[in-house]
């Protein structure tokens, strides 16, 4: 009990290292045991955070979510990195919220897509950044555990393609309809198929009752047919289509009492044949009915391995608590579901099935002002901590120089979910009720994904929230793309010659750096970005801008950046992935309807800073 406690709750290990949260490590050595606990202290919380650790995250700058980004363009960049990078560890914290009493328990999952089954899945590559590796190897990240005694997995699509390689038996369920009508070619089939279980059933009955000399038994074994399954005969019946394999099975019906069906998938997918297996009572029936479940069950966990963790959450119905939702749930999605959809729709559909509650705590962060900028979850725990009296009844968190801080992530985030439920006062009554409703005042934060933005997937408009000041509402249709000007230009160098290039650049308007090739012009009065690119365009361009043009300047619309994000031109800068798009000989200029009347908000002082980069 003593060991049981310090396990689940919080641990002292001396007054002079003081006190910190106990993280249960699992790897494939105690998975077993970790995942009956787990299972456990899920059912008696009211929230599971996860946080994943991954080998990258974005390989240029521009390929993480950025402030312009829309739902579909900041989904296609998480995609891309969910189907490059992979997950080495999984931490879930299953929690529960009674007043100010946090009770929380961590569990870190360490994950190596290893090939147990020799199906060739989940994988045989993925890649890997080099300062993500580091960093996970400052923070005390054991990479041999990992790659040797790392958990692997099966998503639930792989799952069905390895279960169909593997071609072991599965119980035929007896399915009868009424409503469908015997032909000719049925009737003869059944008939057949019928005298012919009913001579071996018979003969085998009669075998087990007289004694023969070893070749004699073999001889009739032969010619019936007869083969042993286990300990018990059994016979297969060859079937030429699914449709032979259901009237099969509803022969067999009639022999319910006695004979056991089991499906041999072919390798190629469909059914090889059908085995009909005889046993010699009801009660060994019974018992060899439950050998074949415990097989079936044995057989899942081993093909499922890790995800049987994400399925435990799904079946929950928990409200999943994340820090970076879309990033992280492109990831679960690829890794333990199937593969991503194309679009943003699809995925939230897709993903909304398993998962019905997310709740991310950037959002949660974004009510209250000075936290709209932060994105760190230790620098927004001490920001709480210094300006709210919100206390929270949790042991003190680890300090940052304790070692495998990696392992804390998600203990912190349940901290920091708490403090901000406090202060924002949606505590109380926030769990599910008995019909799996989330109460209103949390309800409002679930399944928003995108990292700019403050309303739920579904809105229509697809507006991305800057969470700077002074923000102001425009169109997708006034953004341009620069590119080509001169190295070394900071946008406000960049903004003082387009001012004085042309006409156009009279009225309001703003420039920012995309990356160290590209910026993006905001043009504040409405039509007048078309006439920009009319004039870049048109060979009649003159003055200033002439010369701009003629040293390589070149501009496009947000349909342009749209396409490269669809295209996945993934390339280091976004000026060249832009010069892909307009090559492309399936480009048109005709109007993307699906672009039309998207707007975002801007903000004056929504600076990129390339330190981040």
């Amino acid at each position: 009990m003593a060991s049981l406690i310090r396990r689940r709750l919080l641990c002292t290990t001396s007054a002079k290292a003081g006190k910190k949260w106990a993280v249960k490590e699992v790897t494939k050595a105690n998975f077993a045991e970790a995942v009956e606990e787990f299972k456990d202290d899920l059912a008696g919380s009211d929230f599971v955070a996860v946080s994943l650790q991954k080998t990258g995250s974005f390989s240029a700058g521009w390929h993480r979510a950025l402030p312009f980004d829309t739902n579909d363009t900041a989904y296609l960049k998480a995609k891309y990195a969910a189907e490059r990078f992979q997950v080495l560890q999984f931490a879930a914290c299953p929690f529960s919220l009674r007043a100010s009493k946090l009770t929380a328990h961590p569990y870190n999952f360490i994950l190596f897509p290893r090939d147990e089954l020799k199906v060739g899945m989940p994988s045989y590559s993925f890649s890997v950044q080099t300062s993500h590796l580091t960093y996970m190897a400052q923070e005390g990240f054991d990479f041999n555990a990992c790659i040797y005694d790392g958990i692997s997995y099966l998503s639930k699509a792989q799952e069905s393609a390895a279960k169909v390689r593997i071609g072991n038996p599965t119980p035929g369920n007896y399915v009868v309809d009424s409503s469908v009508t015997h032909t000719v070619a049925d009737t003869i089939f059944i008939e057949r198929i019928k005298s012919r279980v009913k001579h071996w059933k018979n003969a085998c009955k009669k075998s087990g009752s007289r004694t023969d000399d070893a070749l004699l038994s073999s001889l009739r074994k032969l010619v019936m047919g007869t083969e042993i399954y286990g300990s018990r005969p059994c016979m297969n019946i060859d079937v030429c289509s699914e449709r032979q394999v259901q009237l099969a099975l509803e022969m067999l019906k009639e022999f319910s009492d006695e004979l056991v069906p089991l499906i041999i998938p072919a390798n190629g997918g469909g059914t090889q044949s059908v085995r009909v297996v005889l046993t010699s009572s009801k009660e060994d029936k019974d018992l060899f009915e439950r050998e074949l479940q415990n097989v079936v069950e044995e057989q899942n966990k081993r093909v499922r391995g890790f995800r049987e963790v994400i399925d435990l959450i799904s079946a929950s119905q928990k409200p999943v608590v994340s820090h970076n939702s879309l990033n992280d749930f492109t990831f679960i999605h690829s890794k333990f579901l199937s593969p991503l959809p194309a679009n943003v729709d699809e995925f939230t559909g897709s993903l909304s099935l398993v998962f019905p509650h997310i709740l991310d705590v950037n959002h949660l962060m974004k009510n209250i002002g000075p936290l709209r900028k932060v994105t760190n979850i230790p620098a927004a725990i001490s920001y709480l901590n210094n300006h709210y009296f919100a206390p929270i009844d949790l042991e003190t968190l680890p300090q940052e120089n304790e070692g495998k801080i990696h392992r804390h992530n998600v203990v912190k985030m349940c901290y920091l979910f708490a403090k901000l439920c406090t202060i924002l006062k949606i505590r109380e009554n926030a769990k599910l009720s008995s019909n799996h409703l989330l109460a209103p005042a949390l309800d409002e934060y679930t399944n928003i994904s995108n990292p700019f933005s403050d309303i739920p997937q579904e809105s229509i408009n697809e507006d991305i929230r800057i969470w700077r000041n002074n923000m102001r509402k425009i169109s997708c249709d006034n953004l341009v793309f620069l590119w080509g000007f001169r190295s070394g230009l900071t946008a406000g160098m960049l903004k003082s010659m387009l001012h004085k290039s042309h006409d156009v650049f009279s009225e309001d308007f703003d420039v920012r750096l995309v990356d160290k090739s590209c910026a993006i012009v905001v043009f504040w009065q409405p039509g007048l970005s078309g006439t920009f690119l009319d004039v870049v365009s048109n060979e009649d361009v003159c003055g200033f801008l002439r010369e701009m043009v003629s040293e390589g300047l070149r501009a496009t619309s947000y349909r342009t950046y749209k396409r490269v994000c669809k295209l996945g031109l993934w390339e280091a800068d976004l000026a060249d992935s832009l010069d892909k798009a307009l090559e492309d000989p399936d480009y048109s200029m005709e109007a993307d309807s699906t672009t039309n009347g998207r707007e975002i908000l801007w903000s004056t002082d929504s600076m990129i800073n390339f330190d981040d980069l």
